[in-house]
């Protein structure tokens, strides 16, 4: 992995904007939607555009430690710019020229709260534009209603599924392909607990994979890796495989599946 995407939060934030054109017009108007205040490189306001208006000074965004030094800056075709902010210790994207990003730019879906993003690292900014586009086509506009009640339901799946394992298995179950939270085709976007899923069974599934490309995992698969609350599996089995597991699963290298374990656990083999 290239980069660790992150989520920022820019709002009332001082971000830096070196360069003109329709570029860096984009740019600002991508930085104003997250509410950040856009400043230049000096330190001096854009012109006004309904934007936030900077509550520090420019002495302040020029420092280098004060609590209002820009930690970010965005800069469209100016390399020695790119030298004096990274210079300053400030995360740079330039603009088009992935080699001196220390960060770049995703396309983006926003259906707020969800935001989904799509990076290519900077190889490939039609690429990323053109999954955007057939992610747009998939998603319903009501996925951010359905985040907003999964949140304020968090007390009440809490209290149907105390065990947080099987909580995490109950609202997996309910957002599933053709369940009633399913993200894509939603049967209601109540977001509460629903009769129709459970989350307390302890299962084991075996996978036994004739090939250790990712690309070749079933959807079946995929899904209970993606599920698993623990991945057993043999010595053998490549890390692109056990990588597609949730980061938090725990990982269990043995010659024997164990059996017992509470929640799901999925055993992998090479066949």
């Amino acid at each position: 992995m290239h980069s660790l995407p992150i989520f920022v939060r820019l709002q009332g934030r001082p971000v830096i904007l070196a360069g003109d054109g329709e570029a860096a017009l984009a740019k600002r108007r991508l930085l104003e939607r997250a509410g950040a205040i856009v400043v230049r490189e000096d330190g001096t306001a854009w012109a006004a555009t309904g934007a936030p208006h900077s509550p520090v000074s420019a002495d302040d965004i020029r420092s280098t430690d004060g609590p209002a030094a820009p930690r970010l800056a965005i800069v469209v075709d100016d390399e020695a710019a790119v030298a004096r902010l990274k210079a300053r210790g400030i995360l740079v994207n330039a603009v088009d020229r992935p080699d001196l990003c220390d960060f770049t730019l995703p396309a983006i879906i926003d259906r707020a709260p969800v935001i989904v993003a799509v990076g290519t690292g900077g190889a490939s900014a039609g690429l990323a534009a053109a999954l955007r586009q057939r992610l747009e086509a998939l998603l319903p506009t009501s996925l951010g209603d359905l985040a907003d009640a999964l949140f304020a339901a968090r007390s009440a799946w809490r209290a149907r599924y105390p065990d947080g394992p099987a909580r995490r298995r109950a609202i997996s179950a309910a957002l599933a392909p053709g369940a009633i939270y399913d993200p894509l085709y939603p049967q209601s976007i109540a977001g509460t607990p629903s009769d129709d899923v459970t989350g307390s069974q302890d299962a084991l599934a075996s996978i036994t994979l004739p090939s250790g490309d990712p690309d070749e995992l079933t959807l079946r698969q995929a899904r209970l890796l993606a599920n698993a609350d623990r991945v057993t599996h043999g010595r053998d089995v490549p890390l692109a495989i056990l990588n597609r597991a949730r980061a938090d699963a725990d990982r269990m290298p043995c010659d024997q599946a164990p059996t017992g374990l509470p929640g799901l656990t999925v055993d992998v083999r090479m066949a």
